[in-house]
């Protein structure tokens, strides 16, 4: 078994979770609570000092944001590995974050077992989500998936997407191609659009958004 003790440093502007990580961190054996900070500006400057393993980070400061801070992380020599712990669990603030490289993302207000739950999962798995965000990002997807689309209309689609013909889309589903062209010229309707190469474009879009 790893016994290995983390460093961990803390960035966070609201001063009453200050006393709450010092408690949570006392009871803690495999993690040593090496600073809390108010601003990402002071936690670089101690940065290379400190050598934390583990960075928990809230997004907005005033100041540089806990993105940025975890773009200039991750320019240094020893990098750690960044936790996001916030308020805001809103679906474009979660993909920035494991866009720019965070290893976790988790919802306040967290207690003394959820965040030892976080740091074993960055620690033994290198990934730490909360339940909610899980939950979110997968109804998400769902809802990007099922909504506008019937399911057979979402098999079509993931066709079309990996290149197959209508002939062998109706193969596949044991249907006639003319079946097929009605589900597409639906699916058509529903993005506005005329063609297939403006409906991948328009799903590539969905899928970024």
């Amino acid at each position: 078994m790893d016994t290995t003790t983390l460093k961990v440093i803390v960035i966070d502007d609201d001063l009453k979770f200050h006393e709450t990580y010092a408690h949570y961190f006392n009871t803690y054996r495999e993690y040593h609570l090496a600073g809390i900070y108010c601003t990402v500006e002071d936690a670089l400057e101690d940065f290379e000092m400190v050598c934390p393993d583990i960075v928990l980070t809230e997004i907005n400061f005033s100041g540089l944001s806990g993105i940025e801070g975890l773009i200039e992380f991750q320019k240094l020599e020893n990098s750690a590995m960044v936790i996001m712990v916030t308020y805001e669990d809103d679906f474009k603030g979660i993909k920035n974050a494991f866009k720019f490289g965070a290893e976790g993302y988790i919802t306040k207000p967290i207690g003394k077992k959820a965040l030892r739950h976080a740091l074993n999962s960055i620690k033994y798995e290198g990934a730490a989500i909360s339940s909610d965000i899980a939950k979110k990002i997968i109804s998400m997807y769902r809802r990007k998936t099922y909504e506008s689309f019937s399911e057979r209309e979402n098999q079509i689609i993931e066709f079309l997407g990996q290149g197959a013909t209508y002939k062998a889309i109706a193969d596949k589903l044991f249907v006639t191609t003319s079946t097929i062209n009605f589900h597409i010229q639906n699916i058509y309707l529903k993005l506005n659009v005329n063609s297939k190469s403006e409906a991948l474009q328009k799903i590539r879009e969905m899928d970024a958004a």
